[in-house]
């Protein structure tokens, strides 16, 4: 097992990742019913793709000696109706200015970003939109 989730009422979650019991709520958003006081399920899809990216791309630096350490992730998600779904993740890479990599090296990581476990498990009907700002 990965998760336990409990539904706590008013449109709220509480998930504990059981390995580590870190805790994580979760509200139904703003536009459709709830508090948006916390993560919206969709809002963690979007999230979860921006951290698989980076993650991955973290190991494949570490492995070229590479630090991300810094790295800001903008993600934005867009939502769509009927059925009410997510239809778009837009993903922004800011690199920290103290970074020096070639354009080689560049391609790598923005290749195995791509190619996160989250990114290839993405219906192809959600478009992703990546900038990498080196």
């Amino acid at each position: 097992m990965t998760s336990e989730i409990i539904y706590k009422g008013a449109l709220r979650t509480e998930a504990k990742h059981l390995q580590s019991s870190i805790i994580i709520e979760t509200d139904a958003p703003t536009d459709n019913q709830g508090k948006g006081e916390r993560f919206s399920p969709t809002d963690l899809l979007a999230t979860s793709l921006g951290t698989c990216m980076i993650t991955t791309m973290g190991i494949k630096a570490r492995n070229m000696n590479v630090d991300l350490t810094d790295t800001k992730i903008s993600v934005q998600k867009i939502m769509k109706a009927d059925p009410r779904r997510v239809a778009k993740v837009e993903v922004i890479f800011d690199f920290p200015s103290s970074l020096k990599i070639d354009d080689k090296q560049k391609q790598i990581l923005e290749n195995t970003a791509h190619t996160c476990p989250v990114a290839i498990s993405i219906h192809p009907d959600l478009e992703v939109k990546t900038i990498f700002n080196w």
